[in-house]
């Protein structure tokens, strides 16, 4: 094994940093499927860095399917890595504008879902929407924010399509906008009105779909996620000034 490690001396997240080098040795070819990556101990001499933060890359390398560990033997590279796997460079995420332009992702294939929803629905489907519709309802009525029942309800909507590559996306995509999703929702529970076209808009879906129609799902995914990224851009300063920070806590994944 020849590899080119070097020690992390740039003032960006360390753990990102040691992932991104490792990373690299396995996507050029200097670490090869099966092999096995250097000790902890030797990676934190290699690298100048802490074991919280090695472990913190490895797992985040682990996450997108680059390593996997192996009971009492270490950390390998996986054997399936020259696939590469659905990945975002984590530091393109953390910004408002960034937030807009998943939505824009997000718009195309959640149109397409309920649309396919619409088509493909099956009884217990059906069940499962209106299950999720109402924990939207009682999260509110709690004072709650509702963001995991949100993200909850569009995976119903993508499991009722029954193209699991489109539930594999939609679920990658939903870590970033957890971050969006809860400023929105803080924000619509200042403005009752705001509140109101959300549960509409969310109704309109589900209607379409339960009556099968493929036309009508779409438009109204498509009506939902362009509302969506326009209450994201309407919040008043103030508010933002309040919440957005949760954009910085939320976006990035952790690992």
């Amino acid at each position: 094994m020849t590899t080119s490690f070097t020690p992390i001396v740039s003032a960006e997240r360390l753990s990102v940093q040691v992932a991104q080098r490792l990373e690299a040795e396995i996507r050029e070819g200097r670490l090869s499927p099966g092999e096995k990556l250097p000790t902890e101990a030797k990676l934190v001499e290699l690298f100048k860095v802490s074991r919280t933060v090695v472990r913190e890359a490895l797992s985040r390398l682990k996450s997108i399917g680059l390593v996997e560990s192996r009971q009492g033997s270490g950390v390998f590279v996986h054997h399936q890595a020259a696939f590469e796997p659905l990945n975002f460079d984590p530091r393109l995420a953390d910004s408002l504008d960034a937030v807009l332009q998943i939505v824009e992702v997000r718009r195309a294939l959640e149109a397409e879902c309920a649309q396919l929803a619409a088509t493909n629905r099956s009884a217990s489907d059906i069940v499962h929407l209106q299950e999720a519709l109402d924990a939207i309802d009682r999260a509110v009525a709690d004072g709650k924010d509702g963001v995991e029942e949100d993200v909850l309800f569009h995976q119903a909507i993508a499991k009722a399509a029954g193209n699991p590559f489109l539930i594999g996306t939609l679920d990658f995509l939903a870590q970033f906008l957890r971050g969006g999703t809860q400023v929105t929702r803080a924000n619509e529970a200042r403005h009752t009105k705001l509140a109101q076209a959300v549960r509409q808009e969310h109704h309109a879906i589900v209607t379409a779909i339960i009556q099968g129609d493929a036309k009508q799902a779409n438009r109204a995914a498509t009506v939902h996620m362009r509302n969506a990224a326009k209450r994201i851009q309407q919040a008043d300063s103030s508010f933002w000034q309040q919440e957005g920070s949760v954009l910085a806590q939320v976006l990035i994944p952790k690992n």
